[in-house]
C-alpha cells in the first residue's frame, strides 16, 4: 500500500487541506473507490476505511492480481466533516455538483478539478453515495442512463437492486456523470445509512466491492455470490408524500412489504401532540425509501416504494 497526498491547500487560519489516497497493487489503473465527498458522509466514509483494511491484508498475501492498480481516496471534505457541516464549510458549495472542475476556479472547482485528474483514466469507478433527501434505502448500486451505463457489470456487486435513472442537468456536474462521459465505467453505491454507521449494511457494502473485483479478476478473494438484483428505473418507483407538515413518525422501514391501503406514517402537530394527517401506501410493494428527519413539510417525499407487480 502506498499512502499519498493527492491534493493539498493551504489553510489560511488551520492546517492544510489534504485529500490523502491509498494505492493497492500497480500498472493498468483498473479501479477507483471515493468515499465521503460531503461532511455528513460517516457511513461512506466508514465504508473506505474498512475496505483499504482488507485491501491492506490482500495486498500482503499477494492476492492484488498482476498488473492492476486499485486506488481508495476515503475521504474528500475533512474540513466540513470536522465542523459538522454537509457541504464545504466556507461557502456552503456541494463539490459533487462542480465537477470536472476548473484549476482556476473557486475552491469546490479547484477540488474537484485535483480529484477527477487523479481518479479519471480508471476501468471502474465506485463512489460510495448520499442522497440529496434525509434518509434510509435498501443497499443498491446506482448508474446514470448516460448510453455508457451497464446494468450487467452492475449486477456484478450482487446487491439486492440496480437502480437506473435518466440524468437530469444538475447530475451532468457530478463525479459518476463525468466518469462516464470519460470512459470509466461508473456505479454509485447506496447503503441505509449515511451520518451514522450501520456496521451491517457497511460490511455488505465492503463485500459487495470484493465481489465484484474479484469477478472482475483484479482481485483474488473467497466470497459469497450475494444476490441476483433487480434492474428498476427511478421513474418507476412510487414516491408517497406528506399533506401537512409537523413531528414525522415513520413506521416502516426499507425492505418492509407494504400493502395498499396501509398507514406507513404519521404526521404529528408540533405543539399539540394530535396526530394532523396519516401517510398511506398508494400500492403494494417493497420500501426502498424511507425518511428519516424528525419533522416534515407538507407535499414532502417521504418514501419511494417499488410497486409489486400483480399477475
Amino acid at each position: 500500500m502506498k499512502k499519498e497526498v493527492l491534493f493539498s491547500l493551504k489553510g489560511l487560519y488551520r492546517e492544510p487541506f489534504e485529500i490523502e489516497g491509498y494505492r493497492f497493487g500497480g500498472g493498468e489503473k483498473s479501479a477507483c473507490i471515493v468515499g465521503a465527498m460531503r461532511g455528513n458522509e460517516m457511513q461512506q466514509l466508514y465504508i473506505c476505511s474498512q475496505l483499504i483494511k482488507v485491501l491492506k491484508e490482500l495486498e500482503a498475501h499477494d492476492a492484488i492480481s498482476h498488473n492492476h492498480e486499485i486506488l481508495v481516496v476515503p475521504s474528500v471534505n475533512q474540513y466540513s466533516m470536522n465542523v459538522g457541516k454537509r457541504f464545504w464549510a466556507l461557502d456552503n458549495q456541494d463539490i459533487n455538483r462542480t465537477f470536472p472542475g476548473n484549476s482556476e476556479g473557486d475552491t469546490t472547482k479547484q477540488i474537484a478539478a485535483a480529484l477527477f485528474e487523479q481518479v479519471k483514466g480508471y476501468s471502474y469507478g465506485m463512489q460510495f453515495a448520499s442522497f440529496y433527501m434525509q434518509g434510509d434505502f435498501i443497499p443498491h448500486v446506482r448508474m446514470m442512463e448516460t448510453g455508457y451505463q451497464s446494468a450487467s457489470l452492475a449486477n456484478l456487486f450482487g446487491l439486492p437492486y440496480v437502480v437506473i435513472r435518466k440524468p437530469k442537468p444538475m447530475d451532468t456536474v457530478t463525479l459518476n456523470y463525468n466518469w462516464q462521459m470519460n470512459g470509466t465505467n461508473a456505479f454509485s453505491i447506496y447503503t441505509n445509512s449515511t451520518d451514522a454507521v450501520d456496521d451491517k449494511s457497511a460490511r455488505q457494502a465492503v463485500s459487495s466491492v470484493l465481489r465484484f473485483l474479484t469477478r472482475m479478476g483484479i482481485v483474488k478473494y473467497n466470497n459469497h455470490s450475494g444476490y441476483i438484483a433487480s434492474v428498476i428505473n427511478e421513474y418507476d418507483l412510487l414516491a408517497v408524500k406528506t399533506y401537512d407538515a409537523g413531528f414525522y413518525r415513520r413506521l416502516k422501514n426499507p425492505g418492509d412489504p407494504v400493502k395498499h391501503g396501509e398507514t406507513i406514517a404519521e404526521v404529528i402537530d408540533p405543539h399539540e401532540g394530535e396526530v394532523t394527517s396519516q401517510i398511506i401506501s398508494q400500492t403494494d410493494g417493497i420500501v426502498f425509501f424511507a425518511h428519516t428527519a424528525p419533522m416534515v413539510m407538507g407535499n414532502e417525499v417521504v418514501y419511494k416504494i417499488i410497486r409489486r407487480m400483480h399477475e
